[in-house]
């Protein structure tokens, strides 16, 4: 077994147990954003958490020990994402990440934003034209050091 088939019986476990993120996020006490990049791979649980996942989504002892593995990070299977939704986000970095990276630097100076002291919020944001995804960044600014 390795982390890759411990995301995928969580994720078959959820869909079979009709199990939402929140509530995962909930009792283990934190975001639904972190606690979901971490059912799926990209974050490290402590062993408290990682029980707390194994009695949730019925995980044998050897995928309880792999949540506390720190993973591989940013492990899309291609450099391209495929999947319409994660594209977007690729095509938005791609339209607007110059923009993003002049505002940055004008506010702050020569630096980047961390993806490592970080938080994200997600939200429906209720729209009479069609709903819409509302989802706000935050990340510690760490600017780039004169040696």
């Amino acid at each position: 077994m390795n982390r890759n088939d411990v995301t995928e019986l969580i994720i078959a476990a959820k869909v079979n147990k009709g199990i939402k993120w929140a509530d995962v996020a909930d009792k283990i006490g934190l975001s639904k954003e972190w606690v979901t990049a971490g059912c799926l791979g990209q974050m490290t649980f402590t062993a408290e958490q990682a029980a707390i996942l194994g009695d949730t989504f019925g995980l044998p002892e050897e995928a309880v020990k792999l949540l506390q593995v720190v993973p591989y990070k940013g492990s899309l299977p291609t450099s391209v994402p495929t999947d319409p939704l994660i594209y977007r986000f690729y095509e938005l970095i791609s339209v607007y990440g110059t923009t993003f990276k002049e505002l940055i630097h004008e506010e702050f100076g020569d630096g980047i934003m961390s993806a490592i002291d970080f938080k994200m919020d997600l939200q429906r944001e209720p729209n009479p034209m069609g709903d819409r995804v509302s989802i706000t960044m935050s990340g510690k600014f760490l600017p780039y050091k004169t040696y």
